[in-house]
């Protein structure tokens, strides 16, 4: 099958990702299923390469020879985009394709809470969007720049690996900026951003103490940051941050963090009960309560202050579930599978 065929598919069954890898037939994800294309045969590692290979330019050739893995996106037609990771596996090629769609969804439309969204409105700090991979990060943020773009008139700053959306005209000007292709360093383009006039900068990922460095030093100086984290909860997330300085820098960071951080918004796709997914979110916002805590290095008690307090729109991921399994969206089994503490949703479930 071409390269073309396989994209079809995908699109067709709206499958959210297409996996290439030798001694398989292709294979789509759908929902949270991966099902082998029906009548396709296991690829060798000549089809592999005469798939993928074409999509490479000669930089990102040179790239994946080196390294073994490269993040490329690509537009497909006018029907949507994908990112693809390129890397090997038993030393041959493998490939996943992500599919993204063209437009960007609204804010109103992923199922956050209506707290989020005011978040677009904010001018300085830093916001972070967490969860594990695959589980609407980029499409949050996403649908954050683009609130900004159609309501504001600023110059935003976006560094990706690779980019993913491609915004409508509005009324601010963005610069997309990918990695390998614009910039060579996360912690290079981010340095430069503040000679670039920004007042908005998403960073697509704080992998390392450079990147982090950097994002909160431009949040400092007075611009706004959307960035995301992998981690699996809100205080998960500013330890993380804090964690990976040296120990004779982490007081620093804390107050710096204390003083930046705007809100968390951790994430998951819950398959539903009707076959699809739905978004449980864990919202923690700053208050001073909050930067007191991380000053004085007591994250331990972030999970509380989010339980008790709902009345400034702070949501627990537990919360979140159980209006779900109440709403009929999804059931109780697969609430109990995401959540971070089963004990209290059973205890909020039976209110």
């Amino acid at each position: 099958m071409t390269l073309q065929q396989l994209l079809d598919i995908t699109i067709e069954r709206k499958a959210s990702d297409l996996h290439l890898v030798v001694g398989y037939p292709p294979a789509i994800r759908v929902n949270t299923e991966i099902i082998p294309i029906e009548g396709a045969p296991s690829l060798s590692v000549a089809e592999i390469e005469s798939l993928v290979i074409p999509l490479l330019s000669p930089t990102q050739k040179s790239v994946f020879t080196a390294s073994f893995e490269l993040d490329l996106g690509f537009t497909y037609g006018n029907k949507v985009r994908f990112r693809v990771n390129l890397y090997r596996e038993q030393g041959f090629t493998a490939a996943a394709f992500r599919l993204i769609p063209l437009g960007v969804p609204k804010l109103e439309d992923l199922g956050l809470p209506a707290v989020a969204g005011e978040l677009a409105n904010l001018r300085q700090g830093l916001v972070l969007v967490t969860g594990p991979t695959g589980h609407g990060k980029t499409t949050t943020l996403a649908a954050f720049i683009n609130k900004i773009n159609q309501e504001r008139s600023e110059h935003i700053i976006t560094i990706e690996d690779p980019i993913e959306y491609v915004y409508p005209a509005g009324h601010s000007i963005i610069s997309q900026r990918e990695m390998f292709l614009d910039t060579k360093t996360w912690g290079a383009a981010l340095r430069a951003t503040l000679r670039e006039d920004p007042d908005v900068v998403l960073v697509g990922e704080m992998r390392d103490l450079e990147t982090i460095s950097a994002a909160i030093t431009v949040a400092e100086t007075g611009h706004l940051v959307f960035a995301t984290l992998h981690t699996n909860s809100a205080a998960q997330s500013i330890d993380r941050i804090i964690d990976v300085f040296p120990e004779n820098q982490q007081s620093q960071i804390r107050l710096q963090l204390s003083s930046v951080l705007e809100a968390v918004i951790s994430q998951r796709l819950i398959p539903t009960i009707e076959p699809g997914r739905v978004l449980a979110t864990e919202v923690l916002l700053k208050n001073p309560a909050l930067s007191e805590l991380i000053r004085s290095a007591k994250t331990h008690l972030i999970d509380n202050l989010i339980l008790t307090s709902a009345e400034l729109g702070m949501v627990s991921l537990e919360g979140s579930l159980t209006a779900l399994v109440k709403a009929g969206r999804i059931n109780y089994e697969i609430a109990q599978q995401y959540s971070l503490r089963p004990a209290l949703l059973a205890k909020l479930l039976a209110r």
